[in-house]
């Protein structure tokens, strides 16, 4: 019986164990998307994490990897998102470079309404050790 005891009590703790692990991993925001065709009018990312309920926001952006115009945007859940669509409020031709980068809804003045523009408060850009949560993709 101890014997017994002692496997279970071990499966019991690698479980924990792994779980703790898992769940810590997966909370750290994160956007994760490649290089894409932009011909249908779409920019998706395979999988977000996101800390909090906010957006997926898609800013132009250039060599300098400096935010620019919004392109596009999708709501975002607090946790995992799996492939997110953001449907693109701009041409987009192929070549260019996409920043695909997570908002906050907070501070906004209308909950579930995307109210952010380039240097306002509202639905502002997440920052993580004063880093911004993006990705860069290259529009196809």
């Amino acid at each position: 019986m101890t014997f017994h005891k002692s496997l279970l009590t071990t499966a019991i703790l690698a479980t924990t164990a792994g779980a703790a692990f898992a769940a810590g991993h997966a909370t750290a925001p994160m956007v994760d998307a490649g290089d894409q065709s932009v011909a249908n009018g779409v920019v998706s990312a395979d999988r977000i994490i996101a800390g909090e309920t906010g957006w997926l926001v898609v800013h132009r952006t250039d060599a300098q990897m400096t935010p620019g115009a919004v392109v596009g945007h999708a709501p975002l859940r607090e946790g995992e998102n799996i492939d997110v669509a953001a449907i693109l409020t701009e041409a987009v031709t192929s070549g260019e470079m996409l920043m695909l980068m997570v908002h906050s809804e907070a501070d906004g003045m209308q909950a579930g309404i995307f109210e952010y523009t380039l240097g306002a408060k509202e639905d502002g850009p997440i920052r993580i050790d004063d880093q911004l949560v993006m990705t860069i993709i290259a529009a196809q």
